[in-house]
């Protein structure tokens, strides 16, 4: 029988981002749930403009971990730093505020919105209009650009008058953004079609322009590609790929092998709640104690 191995990286970047800044540090986190030690001691960096692999078997703290960055668990011990502020054991819309923003394992979509308004929902992250503002067309705002004025002819004359609501005005820009970042992802075809008739890769693809609409620093993917097949997974890199390329840092939580090490920089391997290793792709995957967790311990040993 052919030895079994974990896939070589097939990243044109095998080398890690050592000159780049560290964005968040995750500094000795431990997260206990009564006598079950979910994360034990957990520490690493993410670097700006880089994609981290945090990978592990099933049970491994991966997710765990995830929760604890965003907000969801507070850290029983150990600090989380985010672009210079502690944000361990902060509310999950205050760490969004900061820039980090998250996707999940089971998809979490408004079903009875359209995909347009679900993206519209990220986009109200970054605006300031109060729910009185809503409600009475409060906070008027004068001399917009064209783009941002009614349609309207009559509407748009008055309002260069008296000025339109702010809530009016980030509506709009709400709309433009969201389909610009449905086109980005490759749904914009199905815009007005209610989240839960979508496909479930389209489901996949409109959670990721959602969590892009809050404006993130720091995206974080949580099996992204569960239920994918091949051709949708290659699809898949390359959209992770352009989201790097458009300035953000990428987390991502993975079992595919071939796409980790396809798309990622660097690798941070938990098993167990633990840190066993962590590096670049290449390096990872020849890790003895990598290929232990993953494939199991040799007869010899």
């Amino acid at each position: 029988m052919p030895e079994q191995t974990i896939p070589e990286s097939t990243s044109v970047q095998d080398a890690p981002i050592s000159d780049s800044e560290v964005l968040l540090t995750v500094d000795h986190v431990t997260l206990r749930f009564g006598g079950v030690v979910a994360l034990n001691d957990v520490d690493f960096e993410i670097r700006t403009g880089e994609i981290l692999g945090l990978i592990g078997p099933n049970g491994a703290g991966k997710t765990t971990c995830f929760n604890a960055m965003t907000g969801v668990y507070k850290p029983t011990s150990g600090s989380i730093t985010f672009d210079g502020t502690q944000i361990a054991g902060s509310k999950p819309h205050q760490i969004t505020a900061l820039g980090i923003a998250r996707t999940f394992q089971n998809i979490r979509l408004f079903p009875e919105m359209s995909a347009l308004e679900n993206v519209m929902v990220g986009c109200d992250a970054r605006n300031k209009t109060s729910v009185l503002g809503a409600l009475f067309r409060m906070y008027r705002i004068w001399g917009l650009p064209e783009e941002d004025l009614p349609r309207n002819p009559v509407r748009r004359a008055l309002a260069k008058v008296i000025g339109v609501s702010r809530h009016e005005v980030e509506e709009r820009r709400s709309r433009r953004k969201s389909w610009e970042l449905l086109r980005f992802v490759g749904i914009a075809d199905r815009a007005d079609e209610l989240s839960r008739n979508l496909p479930y890769g389209y489901q996949r693809r409109l959670e990721i322009a959602r969590a892009l609409a809050t404006d993130p620093k720091l995206l974080c993917l949580d099996e992204p590609a569960a239920g994918f097949n091949p051709a949708e997974k290659e699809d898949l890199m390359g959209l992770i790929r352009r989201i790097r390329d458009r300035g953000l840092t990428v987390l991502l939580i993975e079992h595919d092998m071939r796409l980790v090490m396809g798309v990622t920089d660097r690798i941070v391997v938990l098993e167990f709640g633990s840190k066993i290793a962590e590096g670049a792709p290449a390096v990872v995957a020849r890790d003895p104690k990598v290929i232990a967790a993953y494939l199991g311990e040799p007869d010899a040993a």
